[in-house]
């Protein structure tokens, strides 16, 4: 098999198609080359090009191997040029596992930003539950998670932000309103840890379960239904922003009367900071929640 060497002087070759401009072009003496394309013709078996007074032409084998060769040269360029960027700039894939709710509210502003200042980087995106985040990290699938909740996670983990639980209604203007409405409460399937926070707000709160309630599949499908008027939810202030009209958002506070709130860190290993594509998500995230707070 020839070397890359070989290949670069036979792409010369069939752009000069002239022994004399191509020796210069190489900086070696004309019989050097061609005793050098007799070696390379000897390793392909066959005539690669035809000599004559007017210069070279190319045999049909040789216009399969100056193809074959040219793919190969334009492929080595761009691997050098990951490999040079790979060394002076930041590229690579980011493998990231998100909580659907951060992803579907909060991730694509940061993303957007990451991709328009790294844009060689290639983004693996998955999103669920709060505990699958958690076994991609565990199977090492991902580089990075972010999940809700208080985590049991003995690498890295970074608090990004708290959002407050609001009791969510076009009705309801106080919490315990609730007990005299016969309008449903409205509740979207989640991970334990999130249901069982508003079941010990609400036994705390009431010592009584909801009178109706109707359980959906989707956090935006509940919103969804909350905002047209079917009944009352609990929602995340993440889901909800300030254009939403005619819908009361009442705080839940905790049993010391502070507002009820939900977490959301960045989890990972140590050894992944060392990935510049990984380093640079988590400074621009970090960038991103400190200008959020001022």
């Amino acid at each position: 098999m020839s070397s890359l060497s070989e290949f670069q002087l036979l792409a010369v070759l069939a752009q000069e198609m002239n022994m004399r401009k191509a020796s210069e072009r190489l900086f070696v003496s004309q019989p050097a080359l061609s005793q050098r394309l007799q070696t390379i013709e000897k390793e392909w078996g066959t005539k690669l090009f035809i000599r004559s007074q007017k210069g070279l032409a190319l045999t049909p084998a040789g216009e399969l191997v100056i193809q074959f060769v040219n793919d190969v040269l334009t492929k080595e360029e761009k691997v050098r040029e990951s490999i040079h960027s790979l060394q002076s700039g930041v590229s690579g894939t980011l493998k990231i596992a998100v909580a659907s709710i951060v992803g579907q509210n909060w991730l694509p502003q940061v993303l957007k930003k990451y991709i328009d200042t790294y844009p060689q980087v290639k983004i693996s995106l998955v999103t669920g539950w709060s505990s699958d985040i958690l076994k991609s990290l565990y199977d090492d699938q991902v580089h990075v998670g972010i999940i809700r909740g208080a985590p049991d996670w003995k690498g890295v983990k970074i608090n990004l932000f708290s959002d407050p639980l609001l009791l969510v209604d076009r009705v309801i203007t106080s919490p315990e309103q609730v007990l005299v409405t016969d309008r449903p409460f409205i509740q979207f399937k989640s991970d334990s840890n999130y249901y069982q926070e508003i079941q010990d707000w609400w036994m705390r709160q009431f010592k009584t379960s909801p009178k109706r309630t109707i359980v959906v599949d989707q956090i935006e499908t509940c919103k969804q239904m909350t905002f047209n008027g079917l009944g009352y939810s609990i929602l995340p202030g993440i889901t909800l922003n300030s254009t939403e009209r005619d819908i009361y958002k009442i705080p839940l506070l905790n049993e010391n009367g502070e507002p009820l709130t939900r977490d959301t860190w960045l989890i990972s290993y140590e050894s992944a900071f060392q990935l510049k594509q990984v380093q640079a998500f988590v400074d621009l995230i970090k960038e991103h929640c400190n200008l959020n707070k001022d």
